[in-house]
């Protein structure tokens, strides 16, 4: 599934698509060292200097990796931890050939692996302590660490319209406009309705949904819809399982209705004006 036409915001990776290249280089590249850190544009990297993050990373074992959000970070042997977060374009690739990439990192095995992005809008990081991070503190609860009766708390008396409250990474962590658009229509809720008046059952049946659909889309590798691509350079599947995200104008799976577009937050917004109300 490609795409709206090329003057749409493109869509950053979620929770999904970050978890998948997170288990996926745990996979290829855990455990091996990097031997040199190659920067062929050093406008994705944000700190340290270019010196010092290449003097930083030589040498040193991935000694594990992990993802918050939509953020990755490699912990290193030295202590230190390379935090990657892809924004709308970036990509990790593995085996690389370092030659498109804007940093390429040289592992212990003879391999690359390349971090890409056409639009240097991502950001590469080295840092003593990822924690302190300011898009890591930041961040509210993933749905994972959520129970039910925890998330109709965060809800309650919120008057915020309930899609633009699941794509504050402030209020829940790792869902983004692709998958916010999914839950809704699963849910059978409309994304303008505000989340205070969702009713108990709305709010237990959008929770369920929220776990389903992000557990399916990691299932499938993420949702290649733009520059998303897997650590192997292949396309996630779960495009395909979308029910109503980019599919303006198209008959509701359910019903038969056109489903709509709409903009919400400054995003697209798709939805079934029969199914959800």
């Amino acid at each position: 599934m490609l795409s709206r036409c090329s003057n749409t915001i493109k869509k950053m990776p979620e929770l999904p698509e970050v978890e998948t290249i997170k288990r996926d280089l745990e996979k290829t590249i855990l455990g091996k060292k990097i031997v040199e850190a190659c920067i062929h544009h050093p406008a994705v990297v944000r700190e340290p200097g270019p010196a010092a993050f290449k003097k930083g990373l030589s040498g040193q074992k991935i000694a594990n990796i992990l993802r918050k959000g939509k953020m990755l970070i490699l912990e290193l042997s030295n202590g230190k931890a390379l935090a990657v977060h892809l924004k709308m374009t970036g990509q990790l690739v593995y085996p690389g050939n370092a030659k498109k990439s804007r940093v390429s990192f040289r592992l212990s095995d003879g391999k690359y692996l390349d971090f890409n992005d056409n639009r240097l809008f991502g950001e590469l990081r080295l840092v003593d302590n990822w924690q302190s991070l300011k898009f890591i503190r930041g961040l509210g609860p993933e749905p994972s660490e959520l129970n039910l009766e925890q998330f109709k708390k965060m809800l309650a008396a919120k008057k915020t319209k309930i899609k633009n409250l699941l794509l504050d990474q402030t209020f829940i962590a790792g869902i983004g406009n692709l998958y916010a658009a999914e839950c809704l229509f699963r849910s059978r809720i409309h994304p303008e309705r505000p989340a205070a008046s969702l009713t108990e059952k709305e709010k237990e049946i959008l929770f369920k949904e929220i776990k389903q659909v992000l557990e399916e889309a990691i299932r499938y590798g993420g949702s290649s819809v733009d520059d998303y691509v897997r650590v192997s350079g292949k396309r996630g599947e779960y495009a395909s399982h979308h029910r109503v995200y980019d599919r303006e104008d198209k008959p509701c799976l359910v019903c038969r209705t056109p489903i709509k577009r709409i903009v919400l937050a400054g995003r697209g917004t798709y939805f079934c004006p029969k199914c959800q109300r």
